[in-house]
């Protein structure tokens, strides 16, 4: 397996970012799993505190300031049981066939969290203990898909599972241990699979040694520089790049997912920078496999008043006079980029992205 090297020395950024919640609970469910009790051991030699409940369902001190709820929540990890409900997959096009959860929430305090609009209650992050039932539960999916599964396009990647949909599993990984348990399943399984996940963090040490068979996919999302106020708690852009050619050089096959993609200021140069940035941090990796993922900002009436609650002071450009209202196909409204300038947008990245990274799939624009 080849040796990561790092960035150059003017590039390279400091240690990754290793969450430390202020409280972890977890309820008397979770220990009747050894993946659960291997977490509250694995928290515990961190030395962090581990609060056992008395019951299965979580609480929070109450807060009259939503302000303070919000942070009580954003720093708390429960490790908990996922309900029946997560076993039952559901396809997540465009990015692949299945979803399925390690965990749900996410530490980092991004403005534009899309989270927001999709999870109800607190934005506590969940650790779910019964990893061995979740993964086994995955070989039932094999070849039921339509995203990749169904495409001639794309059907190279075999069925294809997203980890990330509801959480950032690597933020959390030096807590859990999912992530890597999860790498090693799919490396060892004898069939046309891959794993995907997606993150804002850089603490991939305890993936590189991994067996993982090229059958992960680590993508790293990542944004123009003009974008990085709005993603606080996260590693820099730099560290992620030095953590995408650490992983590429380890055999994995990698992605960029450029999201959200914003209408900041001078944003073609932006986005162009960011796109010669990565190319730099990919130069030399022999056998890259690259993908890249386009997603354009986006937010509903929902998201926008919890974003605003949790954000008070953003400047997030959330003026639904400054873009188009569509429907989802859920037939909830959300508020998207002007055609004209989505346009723009797609034609300008995509041949930077053609130039500069000529090696690179794109998979999809949204």
């Amino acid at each position: 397996m080849a040796v990561a090297s790092p960035l150059p020395e003017a590039r390279r950024a400091r240690a990754p970012r290793l969450w430390r919640p202020r409280r972890v609970v977890v309820t008397p469910a979770a220990l009747d799993h050894a993946h659960g009790r291997a977490m509250v051991a694995r928290i515990e030699a961190m030395g962090l505190p581990v609060e056992r409940l008395a019951a299965n369902r979580l609480s929070l001190p109450r807060q009259a300031d939503p302000r303070r709820a919000y942070t009580d929540a954003k720093t708390t990890l429960a490790i908990t049981v996922a309900p029946p409900t997560k076993l039952r997959l559901q396809p997540i096009p465009p990015s692949a066939d299945w979803r399925f959860d390690l965990a749900e929430g996410c530490p980092a305090h991004c403005q534009y969290c899309y989270l927001a609009g999709s999870l109800s209650g607190p934005p506590v992050t969940r650790a779910y203990a019964n990893l061995g039932d979740i993964l086994g539960n995955l070989d039932s999916y094999l070849g039921r898909g339509n995203v990749t599964s169904a495409s001639e396009a794309r059907a190279a990647e075999g069925t294809t599972f997203e980890a990330s949909c509801y959480t950032d599993p690597l933020a959390i990984e030096h807590l859990t241990g999912s992530l890597s348990a999860a790498i090693e399943r799919f490396g060892g399984w004898d069939a046309p699979v891959q794993l995907r996940f997606t993150t804002k963090f850089a603490a991939v040490a305890p993936l590189l040694g991994l067996d993982h068979g090229r059958r992960t996919r680590i993508r790293f999302s990542v944004n123009a520089r003009g974008a990085a106020r709005y993603e606080g708690g996260t590693d820099p852009l730099d560290a992620r790049l030095d953590a995408l050619r650490q992983v590429a050089l380890a055999g994995y096959p990698v992605g960029l997912t450029i999201a959200p993609i914003l209408p900041i200021p001078d944003w073609q140069e932006a986005y162009a920078g960011l796109i010669r940035d990565a190319a730099d941090a990919l130069s030399g990796v022999p056998n890259l496999d690259l993908t890249t993922e386009l997603i354009t900002h986006r937010f509903t009436p929902g998201s926008k008043e919890v974003l605003q609650g949790w954000y008070p002071g953003s400047d997030l450009p959330l003026d639904e006079a400054e873009r188009t209202r569509k429907f989802t196909k859920f037939g909830t409204v959300k508020y998207v980029l002007p055609k004209p300038q989505m346009d723009a947008m797609r034609a300008a990245i995509t041949d930077e992205i053609a130039r500069t990274l000529p090696g690179a799939r794109v998979l999809y624009w949204t």
